[in-house]
């Protein structure tokens, strides 16, 4: 039966990755990928040869309805990101809305992203939690951030190593600084890292010590019992 298969790649181990993810990725008519080459990296390494087709935030406005139809005219197609599951952070919104507006089957398989294991080994709370995903660079940046720092539950960031030091200095402003977080930098690689400490703290510490690498900031939410800081102009870039 022709759907739209939604399948979670390895977000640095490449042994993170279910059987079930091959066999899809075998079988569909056509893979969609955020980077050919590095999918087709990833499809070398499983023994998977198959058609593949770039789709990416500069051209997934313009082929989402084509590619729908090809799936509405009997083919069955795979969508991936460079890592992890399509969608969280990546790609594959406009795509699923495209095909559900079409009544088009969509299959999503479990598997790797990264702000779950982060937030599970970060030792905050996760009973009840907020994801933010990237904050804007520029425009809207400050009242995410003075947003963020109400909530009363843990939330997670994702950001780029060249700005962490950075965002963590601005948390620290607009949160309390001994507020409790967490850094994770290349989970499921080689060199994991996952630093715990106050806002304060990790903002000195990366500030002196460049990363490298992918980053998820996990922070603990506001108790309700710890001082207010004053909300502060951000300097933007």
């Amino acid at each position: 039966m022709s759907k739209l298969y939604l399948v979670p790649t390895p977000i640095g181990n490449l042994e993170d990755i279910t059987f079930r993810a091959v066999r899809i990725l075998k079988e569909v008519n056509l893979i969609l990928a955020e980077d050919t080459r590095k999918t087709g990296m990833l499809l070398k390494h499983y023994g998977v040869s198959n058609n593949l087709r770039s789709h990416h935030m500069h051209n997934e406005h313009r082929t989402a309805s084509e590619i729908a139809a090809r799936i509405a005219s009997g083919e069955s197609i795979a969508l991936v990101s460079d890592a992890g599951t399509p969608g969280i952070s990546d790609p594959g919104f406009l795509l699923v809305r495209t095909c559900v507006a079409a009544g088009i089957e969509i299959e999503t398989l479990p598997g790797a992203t990264a702000f779950v294991p982060a937030l599970v080994n970060s030792g905050l709370p996760c009973d009840r939690f907020h994801f933010e995903g990237f904050l804007p660079h520029k425009k809207g940046r400050q009242t995410r951030l003075n947003y963020l720092a109400t909530l009363p539950f843990t939330f997670v960031l994702y950001e780029s190593p060249f700005r962490l030091a950075k965002t963590l200095i601005q948390l620290s402003t607009v949160c309390n600084p001994d507020r409790k977080a967490c850094v994770s930098r290349e989970l499921s690689k080689l060199f994991e890292e996952n630093r715990r400490g106050t806002l304060v703290e990790l903002a000195a510490h990366y500030t002196n010590h460049p990363p490298k690498g992918e980053i998820v900031i996990t922070v603990a939410g506001n108790s309700g019992d710890e001082p207010e800081n004053e909300e502060v102009l951000l300097t933007e870039e």
